[in-house]
């Protein structure tokens, strides 16, 4: 069986020479790049589940005075078309 501290040390340079190649000006997202995404996240999902509860209170019925008003052809209680109709 092969000595293991040779092997450790062996793949701890190898690591350390990995180390070495990165650039130590580059910006990495780091530990606050995951903090602001994870608030971000919890920001989204608070958002959602509050629009799902207005969503919920929501009546989506016509009233039948309403339907009565516009009639069956889509027009107006006048009979005219609107402008944007023509």
């Amino acid at each position: 069986m092969p000595d293991m501290s040779a092997s450790v040390s062996l793949a701890v340079t190898q690591f350390a020479t990995l180390a070495k190649e990165v650039d130590e000006d580059k910006v990495t997202p780091g530990v606050l790049g995951f903090l602001v995404f994870a608030v971000l996240a919890l920001a989204v999902w608070g958002l959602m589940k509050s629009m799902n509860k207005h969503m919920g209170k929501v009546d989506f019925e016509e009233s039948p005075e309403d339907t009565a008003d516009t009639g069956a052809s889509g027009k107006g209680a006048t009979g005219k078309a609107s402008p944007a109709q023509g």
